[in-house]
């Protein structure tokens, strides 16, 4: 198995390899990671990881400044069905289009829009504070709403790690696998086809995490 993590200036790359080599090698006693910057190396992996921190459009941008990168994730990812893993602002790239700092155009493999987190009747807002804080940071309980391979093991109240102050709104609730609540529902994990995606960064999981980073690594769709 070859699993391409797709370098392009964004995200703490060597973490999230770090835990994909460790499930490959308990798992499966090798080590298949890459990561890369190279388009022929991610077209012609058998799974593709795509990390990102930071605003949606400069994440965008630096993909799109890499010479045949967003070509070489459409051939992989559309046109050869190849499993794909986007992680936080990774897994918001897939939507049509994101909101942060003006309209920007996303990948547009999963119909919505990544828009500013609004916790809803924040207590302590009559006091001048938020309780329910933005960034959304730190440790939260995952609501799991749909069967799916990736989330095999995974049960609601077990804890993941975020760090994001926008969220992706799906245009059909049926990709939504997985929510938070941080003042009101956060998606957490959508999935359609050979596509899944965790605004939450499994690297930084322990154990559900590396969980479901096994699944994905197992996951035949």
């Amino acid at each position: 198995m070859t699993v391409a993590i797709v370098d392009y200036g964004s995200g703490n790359l060597r973490s999230a390899a770090n835990a994909f080599e460790r499930v490959i090698r308990e798992h499966m006693g090798h080590d298949g990671v890459t990561v890369s910057a190279d388009p022929v190396v991610v077209a012609a992996a058998e799974r593709v990881v795509l990390p990102g921190v930071g605003a949606f459009a400069d994440c965008h941008s630096g993909l799109a400044a890499i010479p045949g990168m967003l070509a070489a994730l459409q051939t992989a990812v559309i046109e050869r069905g190849r499993p794909f893993l986007g992680i936080c602002v990774g897994m918001q790239l897939m939507a049509s289009r994101g909101l942060e700092h003006g309209i920007h155009l996303g990948l547009d493999w999963i119909g919505g829009e990544v828009t500013a987190l609004k916790p809803a009747a924040p207590v302590g807002a009559a006091f001048g504070f938020l309780a329910t804080r933005l960034p959304h940071m730190g440790w939260n309980e995952l609501v799991i709403d749909a069967d799916h391979p990736v989330l095999h093991g995974i049960r609601t109240g077990d804890h993941a790690y975020f760090v994001h102050s926008f969220g992706f709104r799906a245009a059909d609730p049926a990709v939504v696998l997985a929510h938070a609540d941080h003042g009101g529902p956060v998606t957490a994990v959508i999935g359609r086809a050979n596509l899944v995606g965790t605004q939450f960064h499994p690297e930084k999981s322990q154990t559900t995490g590396l969980r479901l980073i096994a699944n994905f690594l197992a996951w035949q769709p």
